[in-house]
């Protein structure tokens, strides 16, 4: 789904003035936040006809924390250009690193002299832990 130029049209009074010497004009702005909320694509996968995605992600980055996106969304929903359901689904990417035999791996025997008990013997040392005594006070 696109914005054509009858849309941006009626959505203007939501988005701020453009100001200065800028490329990137808010109707391919808003396409491209379009795009990638209908694509769920990464802000590097965006293709060129939106131009760089950092200043797309830039742009949208200060709309969103000033207050212009929900002000756009709202436009969208009450001038009945089309009706969107936006869901965001959250998953943590951190993760532990376990060791293989946390995880049930097999175990590798083969060169373990203690695996192999008959073949060891006995052990060449054995640590008994002591009772020490403390001298009462």
């Amino acid at each position: 789904m696109e914005l054509t130029l009858a849309h941006y049209s009626r959505l203007v009074k939501y988005l701020p003035r453009q100001r200065g010497n800028v490329k990137s004009d808010n109707l391919v702005i808003l396409n491209a936040l379009l795009y990638v909320l209908e694509n769920g694509c990464k802000w590097r996968a965006l293709p060129e006809r939106f131009g760089r995605w950092s200043t797309v992600y830039k742009r949208l980055n200060r709309w969103c924390h000033s207050g212009v996106l929900s002000r756009v969304f709202e436009g969208i929903q009450k001038e009945n250009i089309f009706h969107m359901k936006i869901e965001f689904v959250a998953l943590d990417s951190s993760y532990c690193k376990v060791h293989p035999n946390g995880c049930g791996a097999l175990k590798k025997t083969e060169n373990n002299r203690l695996a192999r008990q008959q073949e060891a013997g006995t052990p060449n040392f054995i640590w008994y832990p002591q009772m020490i005594k403390l001298p009462s006070v």
